[in-house]
This record gives structure tokens, sequence and C-alpha cells, in this order.
């Protein structure tokens, strides 16, 4: 058993103060604790860079500025700016450049789970069956007609 100074705490840090303010660094902090703070880090930046608007709406008028350029449409993409981000939060977790690697692509996938829990589920809902008739038609989409109903519009593709 690794033995303490007195006054200190189980985990080397000093008693009486909160793990967060305690004088060890974040590298001395766990893998796993690393690695889920990595994740919501990235999840968190790439978040608020591809779907708010930011403080004093700062990142609205950043992807704005930005327009139809290279990283104007990274700006829309939160998968795409998870990558990025993810890069920067994977030296939190490691410095070796493998794990570095992996470590990255992993924060970026934990991160695109977290975007996708967030999102409304997907409904798959089988389309009309067409007759003999519409075989041409094999593009549909969905519109509301007057009651407020679905109604499906066909649009005719020839094929030659």
């Amino acid at each position: 058993m690794k033995k303490t100074k007195p006054g200190s705490g189980p985990d080397g840090c000093k008693s009486g103060l909160p793990w967060l303010l305690s004088t060890r660094t974040c590298m001395e902090w766990g893998l796993e604790f690393r690695f889920v703070v990595a994740i919501l880090a990235t999840w968190r930046v790439a978040h608020l860079l591809a779907n708010e608007d930011g403080p004093a709406d700062i990142v609205v008028r950043l992807r704005s500025a930005l327009g139809e350029s290279v990283a104007g449409k990274l700006m829309d993409c939160f998968n795409c700016l998870s990558l990025w981000v993810a890069a920067v939060a994977a030296l939190f977790v490691t410095r070796r450049p493998l794990e570095w690697l992996v470590g990255w692509l992993a924060i970026s996938g934990g991160a695109c789970l977290l975007e996708r829990l967030g999102q409304k589920p997907v409904l798959i809902q089988s389309a009309a069956e067409s007759s003999e008739g519409d075989l041409d038609h094999v593009l549909r989409s969905e519109a509301v007609d007057n009651q407020g109903k679905p109604e499906l519009k066909h649009t005719v593709r020839h094929f030659h």
C-alpha cells in the first residue's frame, strides 16, 4: 500500500480541496475520465460551431463570413467538425502517436453518437406500392395536401 503524507487524500491530492482544484495535472487523471471528458468537450464545441449562434451571435457571424468556402461548408457539418475538434481533444487523452490516432477517431465517433442521441428518431415507412403503370415513376417526394394529410407526388423519370 502506498504511504501518503499526513493530511493528504487517498488520491494523493491535498485533503480539503475539491478534486477539480487539486494540484494534480490533467495527465494524472485516469484514462477513462480523460476519454469521457474529451468526448463531451468535442461534442460541445462541434455542436456550438455547427448548430448554435453562440454568445452575442459570434458563431453565426463567423459562419456568415466564411460563406460557401470550404471552411464555411465545414461549419455546417457536425460530423466533419467533430473530426477536427477531436484531433485536438485526443491530445488531452494521450500524446503517443498510435494511441492518439485511435483516440482521435474514437472521440469523434463518441461525439457523433451523442449527437445522434439528441436527434428525433428516424421513422422508416414503406412507400405506397406501385402498379404496373407506375414503373417509370422511380422518384417520389412527399407533400401535404390542403387538409394536412400526406400525399405522394410522382416525378416521372424515363430511361432510354
